[in-house]
């Protein structure tokens, strides 16, 4: 069967969203990306970004240049709709579908028979059907006469352009005909092998990946809490340890963070509460490990305190959730950061050299930072912190003097 895809609807202009519309203008899709900021669609259409992303600049600023997209804060028709808002949790790690749905109900009046509708956004599983129920029930005569699926992204912030266009995509529709509809779009953009399933499948492939990641983050947090204990080097440990040849412990950190491996195995303890029992500890104990750096800090803070009799200067190195990128999305490091600075033990120098500013917050510059505290507490491993010297006083909890 042929299909149209000369035009397309991103919903969603974050992380995922932007990369994805511009990546699909490159390549010869007319792209309407639409986001509720109105800041973020001005910035884009100025051909300019509002995250940190190699490449993304320069792809985003020639295909804007090239007419191939555009932004807005209203959706339009168009052959193709994709969804790539936040799926958060509320209460007590409930998944929380209200941007999904309300992404869905904005492209509501515009699909009409032969349209593609895919949501990319990390969801727990049922969703897309759920979606599909809710598309049938306003527009019933749309049954059957649409195409629906779930592709999740698989990439890595700060290598997203590439990893969007060479990384395996599980492609899954609500029915055979949706699932080829849906390859058949992904492959004007992806280079990577698409395997195709059903939706169910392909919303827990993504569950699922994320947490086995969690589980084996969890193990090397776990180990850093004994070696701690223990007065062993934990990053040695790991080094020695994984010199056999079917052993690969990952390095430990401040916790876990991301809005993925941070927030996805919820999906499946909330849904399967009494069988995912190793995903539920794997999330308490990476959990557990952020508090623990907590109160790592606040006993040092007091040890000061005793020997020098004044507050220290603590410089809280890193707010990102991983290396080298602007993104705070459950950041264990901001949460370190946001709760000491109420602990009024000490002042603090929060150093983050990917954003601006944070929480009408100054930042300091590393440099300074690094010269005029007492306690520097390393708890993102950003490459500047790298090349700093050791000093007396210091708290690695991300490896970097490993």
């Amino acid at each position: 069967m042929r299909y149209c895809f000369e035009n397309a609807v991103m919903l969603g202009l974050g992380y995922i969203g932007l990369p994805t519309a511009a990546l699909m203008a490159k390549n010869g899709i007319n792209v309407l990306g639409v986001d509720v900021n109105p800041e973020v669609v001005e910035t884009v259409n100025k051909g300019e970004i509002h995250i940190v992303e190699p490449e993304l600049g320069g792809l985003v600023k020639y295909v804007i240049e090239n007419h191939s997209l555009k932004a807005s804060t209203a959706a339009t028709q168009a052959d193709v709709f994709l969804i790539a808002v936040p799926t958060p949790f509320k209460g007590d790690h409930q998944p929380d579908l209200r941007f999904v749905e309300s992404a869905t109900r904005m492209i509501i009046p515009f699909l009409r028979e032969d349209n593609l509708f895919i949501i990319e956004s990390t969801s727990p599983i049922y969703t897309t059907e759920k979606m599909a129920n809710l598309i049938h029930k306003e527009r019933p005569e749309l049954k059957d006469k649409i195409n629906i699926a779930y592709c999740p992204e698989r990439v890595l912030p700060g290598n997203v352009i590439y990893e969007l266009e060479n990384n395996d995509r599980v492609i899954g529709g609500i029915n055979t005909e949706s699932t080829k509809a849906a390859s058949a779009f992904y492959r004007k953009f992806v280079k990577s092998e698409l395997h195709e399933t059903n939706a169910r499948t392909a919303e827990m492939c993504k569950l699922v990946e994320n947490s086995s990641r969690d589980v084996s983050i969890a193990f090397a947090n776990e180990l850093s809490l004994i070696c701690d204990k223990a007065d062993i080097s934990v990053w040695e440990l790991i080094q020695l340890a994984n010199k056999h040849p079917r052993v690969n412990i990952l390095q430990p950190g401040t916790g876990v963070g991301g809005h993925c491996i941070a927030v996805d195995p919820w999906f499946i303890a909330s849904d399967f509460p009494e069988e995912a029992r190793i995903i539920r500890t794997a999330r308490e104990i990476n959990n557990y490990k952020t508090l623990w750096v907590i109160e790592k800090i606040k006993n040092n803070i007091l040890q000061f305190q005793n020997e020098n009799k004044r507050q220290p200067v603590v410089a809280l190195m890193g707010l990102a959730f991983k290396p080298n990128i602007d993104d705070l999305r459950e950041s264990p490091a901001r949460t370190v950061a946001d709760s000491l600075v109420k602990f009024e033990e000490a002042s603090y120098l929060l150093v983050e050299p990917n954003i601006n500013k944070y929480n009408g917050t100054g930042l300091t510059n590393y440099i300074d930072a690094y010269e005029e505290a007492d306690i520097i507490v390393y708890l993102v491993a950003h490459k500047e912190f790298l090349e700093l010297e050791p000093k007396t006083g210091e708290l690695d909890f991300c490896g970097i003097r490993k």
